[in-house]
């Protein structure tokens, strides 16, 4: 074996397991929407939790959830969506009082 094939063997050989891990799928988000505080909603966001568990979803070992609050400003409430779609999540959970429609 010449010397220019082996290093492009052992090239490949190196970046065969980046490739490898490039092509595997992230861990699915959700994103948690919601247009009053987070503050205070514990037993809400413990039953959510419960709830993925139950399907065998758990936060942090196969689902990530990304908390956004409008923190009672209704105005808020489309750009936040819209950053979670952006970012992009599996799916949108919203506990809102307003609409989200322009």
């Amino acid at each position: 074996m010449k010397r220019r094939d082996s290093i492009a063997l052992l090239a490949a050989a190196a970046a065969w397991p980046l490739a490898v891990r490039a092509q595997q799928p992230g861990m699915p988000v959700i994103g948690f929407l919601r247009s009053a505080s987070l503050d205070n909603v514990t037993p809400l966001v413990t039953a959510f939790r419960e709830g993925l568990k139950e399907a065998s979803f758990v936060e942090g070992q196969n689902v990530a959830i990304e908390f956004r609050s409008a923190e009672g400003h209704n105005d808020q409430l489309q750009r936040l969506a819209a950053e979670l779609v952006r970012m992009p999540v599996a799916v949108l959970v919203c506990k809102c009082s307003a609409a989200l429609t322009r």
